[in-house]
């Protein structure tokens, strides 16, 4: 290249460099057209016109009309990179919170059908007996986290009495106290929905020490509610414990 050439305004030459750069018109404008695209990088307007048909295949760019604007997969891995910060600043320091206010092992889980699977688990070096981990999947009617999601979903016709009053005083109190594993007693609270499934958190620990009174039952609705606040999960109900 010659000594004093001007390079600002070449081209990318990589691949890779010019998706970049195709990409990053987006930010300031949410929809533009193939002759726009090509004027803001300098990319031959056939060049670009390929980029963009691979870009909308993968989902990265969706066209409407003659314009393209960001697609459903960029979309997604932005709202997943948003939930990830928040969840860093906000979800885990509660979780943690939680866990130092009651001394006991926190759970984070989502409904799926009629199981609850665990997102995350807080302080499990205290209860190495609790062998719960991350992705484990349970029968909901075996943790408070599931009786307390299924207690505020649609009942099926044919439940039964005891079901429905069960589910009816559930509602109510807006929270579940339980049993989840041998010598072990739980509180779980709803927090909301988390990516269309209902969403809640619990405390595990000895039945000795886990008090189901305003002691524990506060501080799990507390977080909770924090947790709903900042996520913008679905409102949460808050009853005097």
């Amino acid at each position: 290249m010659l000594h004093g050439e001007d390079t600002d305004n070449v081209p990318p030459v990589s691949t890779l460099d010019r998706l970049s750069l195709v990409l990053d018109c987006f930010r300031s404008t949410p929809a533009l057209s193939l002759t726009d695209l090509s004027r803001r990088t300098g990319i031959p307007r056939t060049s670009t016109r390929r980029m963009l048909e691979q870009l909308v295949r993968l989902g990265w760019l969706r066209r409407r009309g003659s314009e393209f604007e960001l697609g459903d997969t960029l979309v997604e891995f932005g709202a997943l990179s948003l939930y990830q910060n928040k969840f860093d600043r906000v979800v885990a320091p509660v979780l943690r919170e939680l866990h130092l206010v009651t001394g006991h092992v926190v759970h984070l889980g989502i409904l799926d059908g009629t199981d609850v699977v665990y997102l995350e688990k807080v302080g499990g070096q205290t209860a190495p007996n609790l062998l719960t981990r991350v992705g484990d999947r349970i029968p909901a009617r075996s943790s408070t986290i599931g009786k307390i999601l299924l207690a505020t979903a649609p009942q099926s016709d044919d439940a039964s009495a005891d079901l429905r009053s069960e589910t009816d005083r559930l509602r109510h109190l807006g929270i579940a106290f339980g049993t989840c594993a041998a010598g072990f007693s739980c509180i779980g609270v709803r927090i909301g929905s988390l990516g269309g499934a209902p969403a809640g958190l619990s405390i595990s620990g000895p039945t000795s020490q886990v008090k189901f009174d305003h002691r524990h039952a506060a501080p799990v609705r507390m977080a909770a509610a924090a947790i709903a606040q900042y996520l913008d999960f679905a409102s949460v109900t808050r009853r005097p414990a």
